[in-house]
């Protein structure tokens, strides 16, 4: 059994997944989108990887307002975790994902990741992030 995390963008959506003793989360992929509205190939692959990786539950960075009120992105991330939860049929939980975004960034910066790469792996390691808050508030 393992827990899946994800990220959820505008054109982005950040994959992670937590080892099968649900102690450490692992950036794993970025699934990319023309558009927000274009979500059916997300879906699709979110289910695949899902299955592939036997993932028993997924959380959702919830991106709370930094005065911590709900704003328009929370709506569409809810909207977004209804569709996978009716897609791959797991139980989806919500981590505050406040501030995920630039301590990944962070992380990559110490890391040594080339700015002109850290792009390509800031959504994921998001994801690790929000992933590897919830393992720690399981424990």
């Amino acid at each position: 059994m393992r827990i899946m995390g994800l990220d959820y963008g505008s054109r982005t959506v950040g994959v992670a997944i937590s080892d099968p003793l649900l102690i450490t989360a692992q950036p794993l992929m970025t699934i990319e989108r023309d558009s927000e509205n274009k979500i059916r190939k997300t879906l699709a692959k979110i289910t695949t990887l899902a299955e592939e990786y036997e993932v028993a539950e997924i959380v959702i960075g919830l991106p709370k307002n930094m005065n911590n009120t709900m704003g328009e992105r929370v709506e569409a991330t809810l909207a977004f975790a209804e569709k996978v939860k009716s897609r791959t049929g797991l139980p989806v939980e919500f981590v505050d994902e406040r501030l995920t975004t630039a301590q990944a960034e962070r992380v990559l910066m110490e890391g040594g990741v080339r700015r002109e790469h850290r792009k390509e792996h800031l959504d994921s390691m998001a994801a690790a992030l929000i992933l590897s808050v919830y393992l720690e508030n399981r424990k």
